[in-house]
């Protein structure tokens, strides 16, 4: 197939577009799939940081007695506050201030004390009178204060993001003392999704690798199909045009040998005529053969089917050959096993066909003096008809191809015989059409076995047939 231009071609092609096409859900996906992480991840930090930001204020509510002041209290649960120093009467400039951080505990009260936690440098304190001048705060730095705002993300001098919760703190007796900000480092999330990103970044084109390579590959398998049909469509337009050319080449032959003939007699002119007859119906149906197949790979064939009796297949069969088989000197029996009629639902002349054309095709193939069976039985809800001769056999190794068209095992032979090598393949279609099954079995010099399997059609009608007719 890869030899095939236009294949190769196509094959490329669905290649790209398979690829391209999951490329872009792959990514699409992996965008889904890196806003879902964040998301989770931010939900869940906006919770952490909440709770801990209302863990916080209920423990301080316990403490705060005055708003805008702090007790001493409040360094037992902020063990590591600062404190802005300044007049209570003086207002506070913030952010240019003098600082004063005052004793905090040691470290052992810090890492036993149930705020302990929030000592790793992740989050930071702030608290704001109601005046919105900072009061005290944890942490080195200062950031900017923007009020009125719940939620916040900020950076630090260092580019380290921040996530910032307020809310109002309350003192013992629920008056407003000013307002609490807690802020999470966001520098383990960035990370963590400075990692999925990386994962993506680097596993989407190793993904479209081996979605390219997938693709070639089932771009191939699914093409196969295609270019086997390819194939016979070539070899059956080339077996096509070498059998129609061949009475074609007869007939002008024969009309050009005439012409030059002066003058030309009756009984030349007879004897032309008869040559041009005998080529035209041979060129005809060679044509009703093509197009009877055609249709029945479109599946046009009619699909009107009514009860066929078996049983006067064949014996109009053995009568219409009767004929033939004198004229080559061989014998004609049937064998009609059981006494019941056997019946199946179908097209009568289609089925006459697949009898008459492996009978045809046992004459054709055997020698004088050999015999030839037509047999019919039923069993396991199947129609059973069989055609049996003792002619030259067919060699295992073609017995897979005798039913494609235009194949011939002896092709010497068929000339003779004036055989188009479509003859099994009509009875194949006929029988597959009829959802039937047929099957061979042949040795070399010993004859073969044509049998051939139709659904039953169950009847109560009971007529006795004799058995064991011969013509000779």
């Amino acid at each position: 197939m890869n030899q095939n231009l236009l294949f190769k071609r196509t094959k490329s092609r669905l290649t790209c577009y398979y690829a391209g096409v999951m490329g872009v859900i792959l990514s699409i996906c992996g965008l889904g799939v890196y806003e879902a992480i964040a998301h989770a991840h931010w939900m869940t930090l906006d919770r952490e940081i909440k709770s801990v930001a209302e863990t916080l204020h209920d423990s301080l509510e316990t403490v705060l007695q005055e708003p805008g002041f702090l007790e001493p209290d409040v360094l037992r649960i902020i063990p590591d506050l600062c404190l802005i120093k300044s007049d209570k009467n003086i207002p506070l400039n913030y952010p240019n201030l003098a600082l004063n951080c005052l004793p905090t505990s040691d470290e052992k009260n810090k890492k036993n004390h149930r705020l302990a936690p929030y000592h790793n440098n992740s989050y930071l304190i702030r608290l704001f009178n109601n005046s919105g001048q900072l009061v005290a705060f944890t942490g080195k730095d200062l950031f900017p204060h923007s009020s009125g705002e719940i939620w916040q993300t900020f950076r630090d001098k260092n580019g380290i993001r921040y996530r910032q919760y307020a809310l109002v703190l309350h003192t013992r007796n629920q008056q407003n003392w000013g307002t609490l900000q807690l802020g999470r480092s966001l520098q383990d999330f960035d990370q963590y999704m400075a990692i999925v990103t990386l994962i993506l970044v680097i596993g989407l084109p190793l993904a479209l690798i081996l979605v390219g390579f997938a693709s070639w590959k089932l771009a191939g398998i699914a093409m196969q199909p295609i270019y086997y049909s390819y194939q016979q469509i070539q070899q059956f337009t080339a077996d096509a045009a070498h059998d129609i050319r061949t009475p074609l080449a007869a007939i002008q032959a024969t009309v050009e040998s005439t012409i030059r003939l002066e003058p030309l007699t009756e009984t030349e002119a007879k004897e032309t005529l008869k040559t041009v007859d005998r080529q035209n119906q041979r060129l005809s149906q060679l044509v009703k053969d093509l197009l009877l197949l055609s249709r029945m790979d479109q599946d046009t064939v009619s699909r009107s089917k009514k009860l066929c009796c078996l049983n006067d297949i064949i014996n109009d069969a053995q009568e219409e050959l009767a004929a033939m088989v004198l004229n080559a000197k061989l014998f004609l029996t049937t064998d009609i096993r059981g006494e019941e009629t056997i019946y199946i639902l179908g097209n009568e002349e289609q089925i006459y066909r697949v009898t008459f054309n492996l009978a045809i095709n046992a004459i054709q193939y055997t020698p004088p003096g050999g015999n030839i069976i037509l047999g019919l039985d039923s069993s396991h809800q199947q129609a059973i008809i069989q055609v049996k001769d003792t002619g030259i056999g067919i060699p295992l190794t073609e017995q897979s191809r005798i039913f494609d068209r235009f194949y011939r095992v002896h092709s010497d032979r068929s000339r003779k015989t004036g055989g188009s090598g479509l003859g099994l393949a009509i009875v194949k279609a006929i029988v597959i059409a009829h959802r039937g099954s047929i099957e061979v079995e042949s040795k070399p010099e010993t004859g073969s076995t044509f049998t051939v399997r139709f659904p039953l059609k169950p009847t109560a009608t009971f007529i006795p047939y004799s058995q064991g007719k011969e013509t000779s």
